[in-house]
């Protein structure tokens, strides 16, 4: 691993990263060990082809609406979060074009290099019908604050680079195509501080967010399982043929 920085690149085949439910279950795993693997002293999380996440797959989870397949999202969903707080080591992230699906992973970092052109969003939740509690609105308080989450998440709109600059969500705006040799700037430059202040500024500096994480997120994605049967069924209702106006399914 030579100087001990693991860049963690999420991409779909080496281009631009389409979440799946594959990736959700994979993830879990793949964060725990990044976290227990102490040979990883920084840690820099990045996407491909010029993206962040720009797209999921939502058919790729199933029937949303079968409470066997929320509780594998919702246990899956708990846990993801959790791993990436648990990464006892410095976390930047750099962040080309699209962050419109699990902005929050980013929002987990203790840097965030975003490129001058790159957006944040949320597609998959309230424009598409879905609450968002999977954490989004955890991690988007802690940094920007309640008035401004819930206005963003509310009413999903682009948000730009130098929007969430003054919001103070992220660090440092940079010219497009740069912003992962930024954070291997900044990689370098924390890799000076003993191991043991590195690891353990990590620790203080997560533990707030930690503790709403824990607090907050399984409630949060309980109420978005109700929510997703709910859209289920009125999905169902509509294209269900015969079905009467104004009649609930």
């Amino acid at each position: 691993m030579g100087t001990g920085v693991l860049v963690v690149e999420l991409h779909s085949k080496g281009g631009p990263f389409r979440f799946t439910a594959q990736d959700h279950t994979e993830f879990v795993d793949a964060l725990y060990r990044i976290a227990q693997d102490r040979e990883n002293k920084i840690v820099i999380l990045t996407g491909a082809g010029g993206e962040f996440i720009p797209e999921t797959d939502f058919s790729s989870f199933g029937n949303v609406a079968d409470p066997g397949v929320w509780s594998q999202i919702h246990g899956e969903g708990v846990q993801l979060l959790e791993n990436i707080a648990n990464i006892r080591v410095p976390v930047i992230a750099a962040i080309e074009g699209r962050a419109h699906v699990h902005s929050e992973y980013a929002l987990l970092a203790n840097m965030i290099v975003f490129g001058e052109g790159a957006t944040f969003h949320d597609v998959p939740h309230f424009a598409g019908g879905i609450l968002p509690g999977d954490g989004i609105f955890t991690a988007w308080s802690y940094r920007a604050g309640a008035g401004r989450a819930e206005t963003f998440l509310l009413n999903p709109q682009l948000l730009t680079a130098q929007t969430a600059h003054e919001w103070g969500v992220i660090a440092e705006v940079v010219p497009n195509g740069t912003a992962l040799s930024r954070a291997r700037e900044l990689a370098k430059l924390y890799l000076k501080a003993r191991e043991v202040t590195r690891r353990n500024t990590r620790v203080h500096f997560i533990q707030p967010l930690k503790e709403r994480i824990v607090r907050e997120v399984g409630y949060g994605l309980s109420l978005e399982g109700a929510s997703a049967a709910d859209l289920v069924k009125s999905m169902r209702a509509h294209n269900e043929p015969g079905v009467q106006k104004g009649k609930v399914a």
